[in-house]
């Protein structure tokens, strides 16, 4: 399983300063990345949430099972200590993704309390930057049980049909209440 956690404000990519981030729906975002695990036989798990606490419930609750991590921390990014250390303490890589470029824009931006604790990061490639991160995870990461995927490790044919995003209860705390 993969997990993809997007932090605060990211539900209203779509509607959100289209300038910066796109006409692309965080729904749109799940739903590519999942397509992308599922020719690699990977199931992909979302969250998104506008409280800390419950980013690093998530993650925390599925670090046993999860095999990758594709994470936008939203302004998380420049405040969290908590989600620095959580993820500082996981056993699975962890790519960090920000659809613009945070480098490029406001300086308070530019600090990045999550990068050191990341495998790398994409910036500034628009919602494609997750499509990079879902294809890079599955090609590294390695099921403990049933080992490399094939031979090759190159995706597999898959009907679009069959692509689910995970279909767990929504977890509470996804949206923004007030």
């Amino acid at each position: 399983m993969i997990l993809l956690v997007n932090g605060p404000n990211l539900n209203l990519l779509g509607e959100r300063e289209p300038e910066v981030y796109g006409a692309t729906t965080l729904h749109d975002i799940e739903k590519m990345v999942a397509e992308a695990c599922a020719a690699y036989g990977r199931v992909v798990r979302p969250f998104q949430s506008n409280h800390e606490g419950a980013v690093i419930d998530f993650i925390q609750e599925n670090r046993k099972d999860a095999l990758g991590l594709i994470v936008n921390p939203g302004a998380f990014t420049h405040t969290s200590y908590a989600l620095h250390d959580c993820l500082k303490s996981v056993s699975f890589p962890v790519i960090e993704v920000h659809i613009s470029n945070v480098h490029a824009r406001e300086e308070w931006r530019r600090q990045d309390l999550i990068a050191p604790v990341t495998r790398g990061q994409i910036v500034g490639l628009g919602p494609a930057g997750y499509y990079y991160a879902a294809i890079w995870l599955c090609t590294q990461a390695t099921d403990p049980v049933m080992g490399e995927y094939d031979e090759d490790g190159g995706p597999v044919e898959v009907d679009p049909n069959d692509v689910r995003v995970d279909e767990a209860p929504p977890v509470v705390g996804g949206d923004y209440e007030g």
